[in-house]
Formats: structure tokens, C-alpha cells, sequence
């Protein structure tokens, strides 16, 4: 074998991972020495993957392309697959106060409601777009807005991709970008609306306490593997990770090939491919939730001695994940290939933004009464940009994590799976024709108003329980 740098398949992997490695270091450089960057609230990803887009665009640098869309795709399911695996500590649950089912519902239902209300105005745009100024505009395109606001570069990447295989030129571009504005809209958004609450004087109490004290961090359980075991606690949840993501490869495949035995269903086979092989993440986070509830199940039996799922190295996977594929995303936007779509797209991220930062300040007030500023901080982070983003606008009210709301992001993203399954049909429809397009139209406008309402639903009737119970206490 030729080990020299002849053979560009042997190192191509690790020249594009040292040039990620610089651009993060880098980008870390700046954010913490320069105050614009750490005013801007962008996180060091976004930072080091706007400068990779710039070298690459210029010339300056050249990146393999092929290899980051690679990382970006398994990025994705790696990092999701991670948060799903960790085990929720007592001390955690307890800080809801007795209503941890209810708010991981709620946020659930606020995550994916927030999805379907950027997919219906991104339709609306597109349509009207294509009836008017942009008669060739790919009219399903307006899905990408929840794909790359509320789910991030990965998403936007895959369905992109998948949309370039319908007709969509430049599909993946579009969608990584739409991706990448989530991100300036994020920060944009949160401080512009941080601002305002301190002129109004309406900051909480949480923003402006700094007393110095720490986060807590649990580095391991009591009932953990220990250290003195022959394998080391990191490789145990890399193996847990790999584990679930061979089966999510192998289901997919299994249910592709035996939809494939049958000549009448050939047709599907056509239609769920893409759609399932772009939900990769969504099918490995199931199976993740699926093998953490089989691994408690067996300790409760006695079959397994020690917990093995770590959630402190989880969410350091999780978060590295989140980090490559971030920057690998946003170096390879091709601005050539958004040349013929500039105007629909800047008028759906721009809307986009405005709707989504209005639609959270309002619903946040009835979703989360007791802390409703950092539930919209939280909130609007997370559904503009990845979770890391919703934790960092969190952190600017609520810098000590004293409100759920930390806890209501990670519970709500395994409930949001649940509610999110029908997206993944409304995906898949929308490309097919016009008629199915307007089909799909009509579902997400229903599917937005059953989860809208239903919140404010629930939010009045678990106000008023809340509101017996104190004036029965009172009483007593």
C-alpha cells in the first residue's frame, strides 16, 4: 500500500479534518478576543464555517466538498442518536416540579409547531413566487425554510439534496443556506429582542444575578461503569452510537428491499428512498430512545449490573458532531448555485425570521407563563438554529439554568420526534406534483392548527388545575 501523499484517498480525510480544526481554533480565537463576535452570539461553528464559504469562494483555499457533505449527512444522525441515548438524572426531572411529562409534551408540540408554521409560510412564498415574479421556481422549495431554520445545516442538506433529484438546481445550496441565515437570524433575533427588554426594563432577576456560582457538571453516576473496567467509558458510548446507527442503516435497507421483492411497489420504493435515507437521524433517534429504555429495563431485571449510556461524554459527542457538521455545511454553500434564487430566498429567510421571533414571543407567554422570557430565548434559538444555539441565547437570561427550560429543550426534542413523524410524509408529497403540493399545503396548515390550539388548550387547563390546588392549599 502507498502511504505517501500520492495516494489522496489515505489522506484526504485527515487534511480536510486538520483545515476544520483550524478554522474552529481560529473562529474560538475570535469570538472570545474580538466583542463583536461574542455580542454577535454566533456560535464558533457558524463563525469558522462563514470563513471556510469565504476561502473556499475565493479560491484561497480548497475544500473536498464531497467529503464535508459526507460529514454533514452522518454528522446529523451521530449527534441526534447521541442525545437521545442519555439517561435523564432525578435531579433533572425533579426541577420540573412535578410537571416534567407536561412540559416535555408542551415543547414538543411548541418545536414542531413552530416547523409546520415556517413550512406553510415558505409555501405561500414559493407559490406565489412561482405564479408571479419566479414562473420556473421550484414550487416545493419553501419546505427547506423549517427544514434548515428549525432543523439546521444537516436537514437542510439532505432535503436539498433529495429535491435536486425532483428537479430543484442548486437545491442543496439553497437549502444549507437557508440553514446558515438560521443561524444570523438566531443571533439577530435574540438580541435584538434582549435589548428591548432592557430598555423596557424586563429583564428576569436569573439575566442579571451573577453571583459567580457554577454549573454543576456529573461527570458519571454512581452506578456507572467504573474506571477500573478494561474498556474505556468513552468507547462504550462510541460503540452504543455505531450500534444504533448500523441498525438505523440496516432497517432502512431491510424495509427498502422488501418493498422491492414486489414489482407493484417498485413505484414507492422510488418514493420512500430518499425521504428515508434523508430522515436517517429521526429513524436513529427512535431506535436510540428504543435501546436506552432496553438497557434500563435489563438493569431493572438484574441482567446488567452498571449503567452504560454516560450522558456528560453523550452530550460532548453530540455537541462535537454538531460542531463538524456545522462548519462542513456552511463552507460548502455554493453562491453560484443560489445565483437565479436570491430574491425568493432572501424574502423567505427574512419573513421567516420576523414570523418565527413573533410566533415564539407570543406562544412562550402561554406555553411557559412562569419564565416566559427565557422559554422564548430557548425556544427561538433552538427552531432558528440547532439546540447549542437555544442553550446559548438561554444562558444570556438565565445563566445558571434555574428555570426548566434547559431540561424542556432536551425533553422536548424526544417528544418532537413523535409529533414530527407526519413532516417527513409532507416532505416527501410536496415534490411529487402541484395537486399533491397543495395537498400537502392544506395538511400543514390543519396539522399547525391542531398542535397550535391545542396547546393554548392546555396551557389554560393546567393553569386553572394549578391555580384549584394553590386555593385549595390556601383553604387547608
Amino acid at each position: 500500500m502507498d502511504f505517501s501523499s500520492a495516494n489522496t484517498e489515505l489522506w484526504d480525510f485527515i487534511i480536510t479534518s486538520g483545515i476544520l480544526a483550524a478554522l474552529l481554533l481560529f473562529s474560538n480565537l475570535l469570538r472570545r478576543k474580538i466583542r463583536f463576535f461574542r455580542n454577535a452570539l454566533a456560535p464558533t461553528s457558524v463563525i469558522a464555517g462563514f470563513i471556510g464559504l469565504i476561502l473556499n469562494e475565493t479560491g484561497l483555499l480548497t475544500l473536498d466538498v464531497d467529503l464535508l457533505h459526507m460529514l454533514t449527512y452522518h454528522g446529523l444522525a451521530i449527534g441526534f442518536i447521541a442525545l437521545s441515548l442519555r439517561i435523564p438524572r432525578m435531579q433533572d426531572v425533579k426541577k420540573q416540579k412535578g410537571d416534567g411529562v407536561y412540559n416535555s409534551v408542551n415543547s414538543g408540540m411548541l418545536i414542531v409547531s413552530n416547523y409546520l408554521m415556517q413550512g406553510a409560510l415558505g409555501l405561500a412564498i414559493t407559490i406565489i413566487a412561482s405564479l408571479t415574479f419566479a414562473p420556473n421556481f421550484f414550487k416545493a422549495s419553501g419546505i427547506l425554510l423549517p427544514m434548515g431554520y428549525g432543523q439546521g445545516p444537516g436537514q437542510g442538506n439532505n432535503i436539498g439534496a433529495m429535491y435536486e433529484s425532483y428537479g430543484f438546481v442548486g437545491g442543496q445550496s439553497f437549502g444549507l443556506a437557508i440553514a446558515s441565515l438560521g443561524f444570523v437570524w438566531a443571533s439577530i433575533g435574540g438580541i435584538a429582542y434582549l435589548y428591548y427588554l432592557k430598555k423596557k426594563n424586563k429583564l428576569p432577576k436569573t439575566a442579571v444575578q451573577h453571583t459567580g456560582e457554577k454549573a454543576e457538571i456529573i461527570f458519571q453516576e454512581d452506578d456507572e461503569v467504573p474506571l477500573s473496567e478494561p474498556v474505556d467509558r468513552l468507547t462504550l458510548q462510541v460503540a452504543l452510537i455505531t450500534l444504533v446507527y448500523l441498525l438505523t442503516y440496516g432497517l432502512i435497507y431491510g424495509i427498502l428491499w422488501l418493498l422491492g421483492l414486489s414489482p407493484a411497489l417498485a413505484g414507492l420504493v422510488e418514493i420512500l428512498s430518499p425521504l428515508l435515507w434523508g430522515f436517517n437521524f429521526l429513524i436513529g433517534s427512535i431506535l436510540a430512545l428504543l435501546m436506552r429504555g432496553s438497557l434500563q429495563k435489563f438493569r431493572k431485571k438484574g441482567w446488567m449490573s452498571h449503567q452504560y449510556p454516560n450522558t456528560y461524554l453523550l452530550n460532548r459527542i453530540s455537541g462535537f458532531a454538531f460542531d463538524v457538521m456545522v462548519v462542513g455545511a456552511i463552507a460548502t454553500i455554493s453562491i453560484a448555485d443560489l445565483k437565479d434564487n436570491w430574491l425568493v430566498f432572501a424574502i423567505m429567510t427574512t419573513l421567516g425570521g420576523f414570523a418565527t421571533l413573533y410566533y415564539n414571543i407570543k406562544m412562550t407567554r402561554i406555553v411557559y407563563p412562569d419564565y416566559p422570557v427565557a422559554g422564548m430565548m430557548g425556544m427561538y434559538g433552538m427552531v432558528t438554529g440547532t439546540a447549542s444555539t437555544g442553550i446559548m441565547l438561554l444562558r444570556e437570561v438565565d445563566p445558571l439554568f434555574r428555570t426548566p427550560m434547559s431540561m424542556n429543550l432536551i425533553t422536548g426534542s424526544s417528544t418532537a420526534i413523535i409529533f414530527g413523524a407526519p413532516i417527513l410524509i409532507f416532505v416527501g408529497l410536496a415534490a411529487q406534483s402541484d395537486l399533491l403540493l397543495y395537498v400537502t399545503f392544506g395538511a400543514i396548515l390543519f396539522y399547525w392548527a391542531v398542535l397550535h390550539f391545542g396547546l393554548k388548550y392546555r396551557a389554560k387547563k393546567h393553569a386553572l388545575k394549578k391555580s384549584s390546588a394553590k386555593n385549595a392549599k390556601v383553604h387547608d
